[in-house]
């Protein structure tokens, strides 16, 4: 201790080391051994693991760049599109230029330019274009072949039909068609029909009119029936104008002169070969004759025109005229 009651220390420190000053006051600089730890620590590794981030940065972290101009964009074209439905603005477009996607597809080079059809007797090709729905205004990819084939079977004339794309800008159609065999009248109306008894247009073309006639309930399902009878006896066709089916059971046929010829339910081709050899002996058809039946296998019926009948009701009286009695 010193004169002044204090305790004096060494200023060497243990081991002779000398002791570190410290600050006199607040806002001393560090001692430099200080200073050196600190700049120690700070260079030593963060333990905490990398940064944490907040939720809407990590959102906008992940999120493509512009997405909020094409997000804008987007609203703004719905909007007018919207617009251009309710205005009427969309389906005048659509008239005159065709859906947005075939007007895009035919930009592409994908219009419909080549139309190949195949199987065309009776149809021609603008009723085939019309039926398919094939228009100017549409493009290959979006045009529905399955659909244009529907479309063409619901024709009762095409038996058969396929539609194939070939890209880049064509169409190949094939179709089967029904060959028109008959012409088949009901109720006042003639219809073609198809062998198969099918009806597949009305009457309003003259090409049809060489067609054999049949008439009544179920004719146009037996009309290939009875050409086949008529195919056997070719003198009797020649002069056959129709076949009437009566009763759904058997044909009468309607001569070019007017004639009835009544033919049986069973075995009409034997009647039809009586009727060939009257025809060519006799020159029935010649005859004043209304109707000629054939029903009966042992005789043959003939009823008489007017005259005819008055004629042979002459000859009988003549015939059958009672003689005088002598005086």
């Amino acid at each position: 201790m010193d004169g002044g009651g204090r305790l004096l220390r060494s200023v060497s420190g243990p081991f002779g080391a000398p002791l570190t000053a410290q600050p006199a006051y607040a806002g001393a600089s560090l001692p430099a051994v200080a200073a050196g730890r600190s700049a120690a620590a700070t260079r030593r590794p963060n333990r905490m693991g990398p940064p944490v981030l907040r939720a809407s940065e990590r959102v906008s972290s992940r999120l493509p760049r512009h997405i909020g101009s094409y997000l804008l964009f987007g609203f703004l074209g719905a909007v007018g599109l919207f617009g251009a439905v309710k205005g009427g603005q969309y389906d005048d477009f659509v008239a005159l230029y065709g859906a947005p996607q075939d007007v895009a597809a035919r930009a592409l080079g994908f219009s419909i330019q080549n139309v190949a059809i195949s199987g065309l007797v009776e149809l021609n090709q603008t009723e085939v274009l019309q039926v398919a729905g094939i228009d100017p205004r549409g493009s290959l990819p979006f045009f529905d072949a399955a659909a244009a084939r529907e479309r063409l079977m619901n024709v009762p004339l095409i038996k058969d039909a396929t539609v194939r794309k070939l890209y880049p800008n064509g169409l190949a159609i094939t179709l089967v068609e029904r060959e028109a065999f008959a012409l088949w009248q009901k109720e006042g109306r003639v219809y073609v029909v198809a062998q198969d008894g099918t009806v597949t247009d009305t009457l309003n073309d003259p090409r049809f009119n060489h067609l054999p006639l049949v008439v009544g309930e179920g004719a146009n399902a037996k009309a290939s029936v009875l050409t086949k009878l008529l195919d056997g006896a070719p003198d009797v066709k020649a002069h056959v104008r129709a076949g009437m089916f009566v009763g759904q059971r058997r044909w009468t046929l309607k001569m070019d002169n007017g004639v009835d010829v009544r033919l049986p339910e069973e075995n009409p081709a034997r009647a039809l070969t009586r009727l060939a050899g009257l025809i060519k002996d006799q020159k029935i058809l010649d005859k004043d004759v209304l109707a000629i039946d054939l029903r009966m296998p042992d005789r043959v019926v003939l009823r008489l025109g007017e005259e005819a009948a008055t004629a042979r009701a002459e000859e009988l009286k003549a015939k059958f005229k009672p003689k005088g009695n002598p005086t």
